[in-house]
């Protein structure tokens, strides 16, 4: 167990991208225009908490199905790629449909503890140590937090325009990750 500040940022970058909590500003607003109240603590706590318990069991959970990290990993990586074209190229691959509920559903799960979250956690885990996973994804929180909490000042502070060219940047980034996750996970199957 090694702390190592490059894997915590490279593993920061990647969260932060998935989670994508500035691209997902419209959709709180929208909740909130529509009279749902969002508890940015609640949401933030539930979602970590999602988030660590599927990083230790998730393991384990694909042990059940016969499957390995780094077949899981290269499974991710094409996860993570599909992410990464929808963010740049501004399509819908992934659908977020689930019942309302504002803080725990849809805000908590499946908007930052999703799909993509999940697949992504596993996936660094095959890379990186999971303390580095741990403080990355702490740090990641306490951002989703601090825009729950000034999701309007944010819009405001950076812009439609804004969000637009940080998802943008964002998903080039996550796409370079993926295919790098994914060519040193084949090395490990060959």
């Amino acid at each position: 167990m090694e702390l190592n500040f490059l894997e915590i940022v490279s593993a920061f970058i990647v969260l932060f991208a998935v989670i994508d909590i500035l691209g997902s500003i419209p959709i709180i607003v929208d909740l909130r225009n529509k009279g749902n109240k969002i508890n940015a603590t609640q949401a933030s706590l539930v979602s970590f908490s999602i988030l660590i318990v599927f990083l230790f069991v998730g393991k384990a959970l694909l042990g059940l199905f016969g499957v390995d990290i780094s077949s899981f990993a290269i499974a991710g990586s094409f996860v993570l790629f599909m992410i990464a074209i929808e963010m740049i190229l501004g399509v819908t691959i992934f659908k977020h449909d689930s019942p309302s509920g504002a803080s725990l559903v849809p805000i908590a799960f499946p908007l930052i503890a999703g799909a993509g979250s999940f697949t992504t956690l596993l996936s660094l885990r095959a890379e990186y140590e999971t303390i580095n996973i741990i403080i990355a994804l702490f740090l990641n929180i306490a951002f989703v937090y601090i825009v729950l909490r000034l999701t309007n000042q944010v819009e405001r502070i950076i812009g439609q325009a804004g969000i637009y060219v940080l998802k943008k940047f964002f998903g080039i980034i996550l796409m370079a990750m993926s295919i790098k996750l994914f060519l040193n996970n084949v090395s490990n199957l060959v």
